[in-house]
């Protein structure tokens, strides 16, 4: 009876409140420790065709990108990053902001030599990818922010269950990862005045982006106000809005087919 009732109430768990963990990253043919702007920036690369370069989530890793990995990298080379500080890339003493975050991916893309890529980045990694656009829109083919804002007023308090596994998760990575594995407390130390005060790109510099956009997020997003997504995506002239059924500030992990999907249409549309 025990087992029928457990049964019962994590089917009736709506997706949207769960954190369904990612599973191991494959070996990528091609990887390394980047020297750019005094840190080491890791990154990895799957597939040919297209540069399409995926930006994680705060405290997080490249390896969360792991159920978008196969599908992307069929039809696109994939250029997974970990932003400064994450994973196993390092940081210096330099405040941690969504513009330095940029010029990192900039320097990157000068040494591995590409002129234009697409851009999917997620939270704090939406927020850097959209950074690139107005602040380097040449080398930006396409935009996609999933689950970000543009400035403070777009967050609400929330969280829940998804977000402590999530958090857990990147604290399990970071001691797994990282070469310093002692320092998650340091890098959320150093994320913090981030969060408290960035983004906050006015309305006009929203404008301006001219790349073909895909403003995403799930319905159920925990922590970015719907309202504000939907502005985000009326600011871009031309820019395309998908909210995932049954998902939240975590639909990459909660319901990949779809966020594939949604994102493979919007890449591969003319």
């Amino acid at each position: 009876m025990f087992s029928l009732l457990m049964a019962v109430t994590l089917a009736a768990t709506p997706a949207w409140k769960t954190f369904p963990p990612p599973g191991p990253m494959p070996a990528a043919p091609r990887h390394g420790l980047a020297e750019v702007n005094g840190i080491r920036l890791y990154f990895a690369i799957y597939g040919v065709g297209e540069p399409l370069i995926l930006l994680h989530g705060g405290a997080g890793n490249a390896d969360h990108w792991v159920n978008q990995l196969a599908a992307f990298a069929e039809k696109y080379q994939v250029i997974v990053v970990d932003s400064r500080g994450h994973g196993r890339s390092t940081r210096d003493s330099k405040p941690i902001t969504y513009e330095q975050m940029a010029d990192d991916v900039i320097a990157l893309m000068d040494q591995l030599e590409i002129e234009k890529a697409a851009m999917v980045g997620w939270s704090d990694g939406g927020a850097t990818a959209i950074d690139l656009a107005i602040r380097h829109p040449a080398r930006v083919s396409k935009l996609v922010a999933f689950a970000t804002n543009y400035d403070l007023k777009g967050t609400q308090k929330g969280g829940g269950p998804a977000f402590s596994a999530y958090f857990a998760r990147c604290a399990a990575d970071y001691a797994k990862i990282s070469p310093t594995p002692g320092d998650y407390k340091g890098l959320q130390v150093a994320l913090r005045p981030m969060w408290r005060t960035l983004p906050n790109y006015t309305s006009a510099q929203i404008s301006s982006i001219k790349a073909p956009t895909l403003v995403l997020d799930g319905d159920h997003d925990e922590i970015i106000r719907q309202d504000h997504v939907k502005e985000l995506a009326r600011l871009i002239s031309g820019a395309r809005l998908v909210l995932i059924p049954d998902s939240s500030h975590f639909a990459m992990f909660q319901q990949p087919v779809a966020f594939n999907q949604a994102v493979l249409g919007f890449l591969q549309s003319r």
